[in-house]
């Protein structure tokens, strides 16, 4: 009789005992696919949290690098550089990303607070992520939504709203 253990991300612990096939079909219906896990010496421990962010911290450093190389070489780089980079607005810097991701994307993408931290910081004005996550909830919070209400321990994804694409537009035009 083969054993299994599983880990799930709210921290559950679920011992599965069975046989081989039982146990790699328990795996292929919860993960979606086949897993190598089941084995029938020793138990195994297979983490999904842990899997789920290997697979999307690659997609979305990705998504971070051409969201800082679009802002660098888009039709209104200069204007950017002149009338948001090269200021003090922590506001507008915050928000610059967002307005890349609306104008240029689709808006197809909400970011966290982190990784707009992440992206100014590669742009050479670094906001730290609680800075950032501050002026989100606070002086921006007007120019943008949420995906979920701001709560201890959860993640909020920001988009641009209309009423920021329109302020950060003027911005860019020096209005």
């Amino acid at each position: 009789m083969a054993k299994a253990n599983l880990i799930l991300p709210d921290g559950t612990k679920v011992k599965i005992d069975g046989s081989a096939e039982e146990i790699h079909k328990f795996f292929q219906l919860y993960e979606g696919k086949s897993t190598q896990q089941a084995s029938s010496k020793q138990p195994s421990t297979i983490s999904k949290k842990k899997t789920k962010k290997k697979g999307q911290s690659k997609e979305i450093t990705d998504y971070l690098t051409q969201i800082v190389n679009t802002i660098k070489e888009c039709d209104e780089a200069n204007a950017i550089e002149e009338n948001i980079i090269d200021r003090t607005s922590q506001v507008d810097r915050v928000l610059l990303p967002l307005y890349i991701i609306y104008k240029y994307m689709d808006n197809s993408i909400a970011l966290q607070s982190g990784e707009i931290s992440k992206i100014t910081k590669d742009l050479g004005i670094p906001i730290s992520q609680p800075n950032t996550s501050k002026t989100l909830s606070g002086t921006a919070s007007r120019y943008v939504m949420g995906d979920r209400v701001r709560k201890a321990k959860h993640v909020v994804k920001y988009k641009l709203n209309r009423r920021g694409a329109k302020y950060l537009k003027g911005v860019i035009q020096g209005k």
